[in-house]
């Protein structure tokens, strides 16, 4: 099992994320944006458009997406939750 997050920051931007936040697993730019349309998450966020959606998707090896979680802009995902799910696949 390989967690990975994506957001829409660019990869400069993802280098002092990573040191900040002390992440030990990669993080990845959706600068493009393929993955936020790919998976059905942008929304318009402050006035920007296209923003994602704060969300987690638990995909199993064959690429199947298992188990999906959304959440509101200032909520954090529940780490534990999302962990547990992933030791059923």
């Amino acid at each position: 099992m390989q967690p990975y997050a994506i957001s829409r920051d660019s990869p400069w931007t993802h280098v002092a994320w990573m040191q900040a936040l002390d992440l030990d697993f990669p993080l990845l730019s959706d600068w493009n944006g393929e993955a936020t349309h790919g998976f059905g998450v942008a929304i318009d966020h402050r006035g920007l458009r296209d923003v994602s959606q704060r969300s987690a998707f638990l995909i199993d090896g064959e690429g199947v997406i298992r188990g999906a979680w959304g959440y509101e802009p200032a909520e954090l995902p529940d780490f534990d939750e999302l962990l547990a799910a992933a030791k059923t696949l």
